[in-house]
C-alpha cells in the first residue's frame, strides 16, 4: 500500500493496535514484513517504532475510528488470503516452466 492509498483510507490504529505492531519489530521481525501482514503503511510502521524508541507513547489515532477486533482479524485474514494466492500463482508458473523444459517420457 503507498502512502497516497493510505492518506485516502484514513485509517487509525488504537494504542494497543500500535504497541502490537511495535512488539512484533522489536521481537525481531523487519518492518516491511509486519507492516505487509498488518495491512499497514511501512512509513506509518516505522513512524511508530521510532517515536517508541525515543519513549513516546504511542497515542491514539492518526485515525477517525478504531478498529474492533474482528474488523482487524477480518482484514489480517484477507491480506493472508492474498499473500497465499500470489504464492500459488507463482508455484503454477514455476511448475509450468519445469514441465516444459522436460522430455515427454520423463513425466511418465
Amino acid at each position: 500500500m503507498n502512502m497516497s492509498q493510505h492518506e485516502r483510507n484514513g485509517r487509525r490504529y488504537d494504542r494497543e493496535f500500535k504497541e502490537n505492531a511495535v512488539a512484533l519489530v522489536r521481537g525481531g521481525r523487519s518492518i516491511i514484513a509486519v507492516a505487509r501482514d498488518l495491512n499497514v503503511a511501512g512509513c506509518t510502521l516505522g513512524h511508530w517504532v521510532r517515536a517508541a524508541k525515543r519513549g513516546a507513547v504511542l497515542t491514539e489515532p492518526m485515525t477517525v475510528a478504531a478498529e474492533t477486533p474482528e474488523q482487524r482479524e477480518l482484514r489480517r485474514l484477507r491480506q493472508e488470503v492474498a499473500h497465499l494466492r500470489e504464492q500459488r500463482e507463482i508455484l503454477k508458473k514455476a511448475c509450468g516452466i519445469l514441465s516444459a523444459g522436460m522430455p515427454p517420457d520423463v513425466s511418465r
